[in-house]
């Protein structure tokens, strides 16, 4: 274990901690809105840090490189399509959000339908963070600092043992930030992470390329593209972890959740200051994710050109690549941004549940009259309770059969595409009845694990996906087509935080999706060229839709400034 390393990994750190706590120091902990949501006070700058944090960790990072270690670029469709989901968030949803004066996802449901199927969603999502999410944060996060700093080799322990030690300090040292740092301290140490790991994550695949074109990064990837042009094939083949007919189906539906409806994700911007704060803060993220390929694809197949003999496991491809192209200061520093980005997944995910736990359940059923310092006291109990259990579950993750990001995305769909599908149709149709939302919830849930882990259907994971989402939906329809409400559902303005949208979120939202489109084809062999007007067209209706929104808003603002004028000003009627 090298000094270097250590003494880089060990000063970044602290600087984080240290700008985070003077940052963070005179907030306040006590209320529900202050600790949950850091008093709705967010930027764009550090939303879009938070976020792509948030996302960005080891589960991405040595997960999807592992992927393209063995199939190449097929893989960057999980981010890449991340990209238009942030559009769709920053256009269709967030406005919706901030106009009800949300705190948590599940508050949507009560107050479109009641609070039992509120209850149902906290439930599922409580259950998806402890069995799932936070344990393959951990697992994934310890993977990676066993294999930089070299324990097992350093301590003369197995790699097991080597991870359940990371993952327990990994666990404790995130379960400190989240529980007493609120979600402030948690974005704060989120953008200056995100910095560091932006540099770093590019920083590898420079001297991976720089190391295979003796010094020149073009000569780099060159060679690695004309040696390895299977790996560079954005459409592969049909037998692939992810096919390419997947991004029109469940792909868009899985990253639409995560992006869109996920508690983890959403809170970040449901504490933005304003909509317009909030959908650059998005846009600002979404542009970033861009990139994400270079990080979270590329070295994976740098690796596989240097050391594919060597590597036995692909998950363990990019700590491997780290150690071997990084000088040993900046193995530190990146490692420290690495730690940086599990701690804000995992501590993220913990402050979410806490909100979730808290506001939904101990408010709500077990302590109605409960003080807002209780609430949060109550969130802070709960938070420890979930990193424990998670913390045994974590290292269990090595015996998955489909490795740790498939894993991830197959068991997800447990709850993510039922409750996509109930706050889908909840939005766009006024006359759903809550009957109809619980049924969808309880009937997607269990067709999921039917058909995923009993019936095991020969059809991927991610077209199951999408059949189950139109089965729900049209489950839905017909039940609210026999029995509608008999009122319909009324969007109630809060007056929260101000909804006047940003002027150029549209125009930023056609750019991100233009480019997306770009990298598909440069990555794509001409013979699928006819892909692109089903792009294209999917980007018209994207765009329509938002202009619409827009118009119709600006009519509605309209209407009630008419109807403020005093009796007696010109006009008023």
């Amino acid at each position: 274990m090298n000094l270097l390393t250590v003494g880089s990994f060990l000063a970044f750190t602290s600087i984080v901690a240290l700008i985070s706590y003077l940052k963070t120091r005179s907030d306040d902990y006590e209320s529900t809105e202050g600790y949950f949501l850091g008093g709705r006070s967010l930027t764009a700058g550090v939303i879009a840090g938070s976020l792509l944090l948030t996302n960005l960790s080891t589960e991405q990072i040595i997960g999807l490189n592992g992927i393209s270690f063995k199939e190449g670029v097929i893989c960057m469709a999980w981010e890449t399509i991340a990209s238009i989901t942030m559009v769709i968030l920053a256009l269709y949803f967030l406005p919706r959000y901030l106009k009800s004066g949300l705190t948590t996802i599940p508050q949507f449901l009560e107050d479109r339908f009641d609070s039992s199927i509120r209850t149902l969603a906290n439930v599922l999502f409580l259950c998806g963070y402890v069995f799932v999410l936070l344990p393959i944060v951990l697992y994934s996060g310890a993977l990676g600092i066993s294999g930089i700093f070299e324990i097992p080799q350093a301590f003369n322990i197995s790699t097991q043992q080597s991870v359940w030690i990371c993952v327990f300090g990994i666990g404790i040292i995130g379960s400190i930030y989240a529980i007493f740092g609120g979600l402030k301290a948690v974005a704060v140490s989120d953008t200056i992470n995100g910095i560091g790991l932006l540099i770093g994550g590019l920083v590898i695949p420079y001297c991976g390329l720089s190391l295979i074109g003796d010094g020149s990064v073009i000569e780099g990837f060159a060679t690695l593209k004309q040696l390895n042009p299977e790996k560079f094939n954005a459409i592969g083949k049909p037998t692939d972890s992810v096919p390419f007919s997947t991004i029109f189906t469940g792909m868009l539906l899985v990253n639409m959740f995560y992006w869109c409806t996920n508690q983890v994700i959403v809170q970040r911007v449901l504490a933005a200051r304003n909509l317009k704060e909030g959908q650059k803060g998005v846009l600002l993220a979404g542009a970033i994710k861009l990139l994400s390929p270079t990080i979270a694809v590329l070295p994976g197949i740098i690796a596989f050109h240097l050391y594919g003999d060597v590597i036995e496991k692909s998950d363990l491809a990019y700590p491997i690549l780290v150690k071997k192209v990084l000088p040993a200061p900046l193995v530190g520093f990146f490692a420290a941004v690495l730690v940086g980005a599990i701690l804000s997944s995992f501590n993220s995910t913990l402050n979410s549940a806490s909100t979730l736990f808290s506001i939904g359940i101990y408010k709500k059923y077990i302590n109605p009259s409960a003080a807002e310092k209780n609430v949060v006291l109550s969130g802070k109990f709960f938070c420890s309770f979930l990193a424990i259990v998670s913390m045994f579950v974590a290292p269990l993750i090595a015996y998955a059969p489909h490795g740790l990001f498939g894993y991830l995305q197959e068991v997800n769909g447990c709850y993510t595409i039922p409750i996509l599908t109930v706050i889908l149709v909840g939005f766009t149709n006024d006359r759903v009845p809550s009957f109809a939302a619980k049924l969808g919830l309880a009937f997607g849930s269990l067709l999921y694990i039917v058909c995923s882990f009993i019936l095991d259907l020969e059809i991927h994971f991610l077209h199951l996906m999408f059949l189950i989402f139109m089965c729900n939906t049209l489950l839905m329809l017909i039940i609210t087509y026999f029995y509608p409400m008999d009122q319909p559902w009324t969007h109630v303005y809060t007056k929260q935080v101000d909804i006047k949208p940003w002027k150029y979120a549209v125009p930023a939202g056609i750019g991100i999706c233009a480019v997306t489109i770009t990298n598909y084809l440069y990555f794509s062999p001409m013979s699928y060229i006819w892909y692109l007007p089903v792009m294209l067209y999917a980007l018209y209706l994207l765009v329509y839709s938002s202009l619409s929104r827009k118009v119709k808003l600006t009519d509605e603002q309209n209407k009630i400034s008419k109807l403020k004028q005093p009796l007696d000003s010109p006009g008023a009627s």
